[in-house]
């Protein structure tokens, strides 16, 4: 079957953005707190750099710090306006960001790296981050060892939004970022049957499938005859949490 392409994924997700915001999961706290950590002088100024809906943003405004949110995507900004009041936002791409030089005390990417120009966005954080400041990016990747979500993860036939294995995604990462440092945060999130294949949606590679209703049927079916899911209203969806941060010396 011919999948979508793609920049048709990577610019498909503005007119879903209030699934988006209702359906993806959010960040352990402990995961931003490590990033952050890594800062020799207090955080204050943050980029949320490809923000989207703003899961990353509301975690960032409650620990009190000075949020603005870029997202190439202005519907996804939109999104987030109502989501988290009272945050500055600003249609930006991650390579071309309107800042000066050295004005934020951190850039934070969640979930959306992969979508970047990588060597183009790497040169311009360490362009707008603060010496001691830091550059975080983490991802929210399903845990396939819970033996269900393997199987729901052979079902949607599709990679995790890292697109790459956890060796090769490091590797990228270091190409362009040398001196990252790596952790994993497990954590759950309970959901309903309909709200987890309503996350599916938000997917860019099953959405825009041709056979996209088939793989919720076949969804649905797994959720309600697995033995770890049949009958339950509520199912706790296994993350782990890659979290990459780049001090900046």
């Amino acid at each position: 079957m011919t999948r979508p392409a793609f920049e048709d994924r990577r610019l498909s997700f503005g007119a879903e953005a209030g699934s988006y915001a209702d359906h993806r999961p959010g960040y352990p706290a402990a995961a931003v707190a490590w990033v952050l950590d890594a800062a020799t002088h207090p955080v204050r100024d943050v980029a949320d750099v490809g923000a989207g809906a703003g899961a990353l943003t509301r975690l960032l405004v409650e620990r009190a710090l000075h949020v603005t949110a870029y997202d190439a995507d202005g519907q996804m900004l939109a999104e987030l306006e109502r989501r988290v009041p009272d945050v500055p936002t600003r249609v930006a791409p991650a390579e071309s960001l309107p800042l000066d030089d050295a004005s934020v005390d951190a850039v934070l990417v969640a979930q959306a790296w992969h979508w970047f120009d990588k060597p183009a966005a790497a040169v311009e954080f360490v362009r707008v981050v603060r010496p001691g400041g830091v550059i975080g990016l983490l991802w929210n990747v399903r845990d396939s060892r819970v033996p269900w979500m393997g199987e729901l993860s052979d079902l949607i036939d599709g990679e995790d939004s890292m697109r790459a294995s956890r060796s090769e995604a490091m590797a990228e990462i270091v190409a362009v970022h040398p001196g990252v440092e790596q952790a994993d945060f497990p954590h759950a999130v309970p959901m309903t049957p309909e709200e987890i294949v309503g996350l599916l949606s938000t997917f860019s590679y099953v959405r825009l499938r041709a056979d996209a209703d088939d793989v919720y049927a076949a969804v649905r079916r797994l959720l309600a005859t697995h033995a770890d899911t049949a009958g339950r209203d509520v199912v706790d969806v296994p993350y782990v949490t890659a979290t990459y941060r780049i001090p900046r010396p």
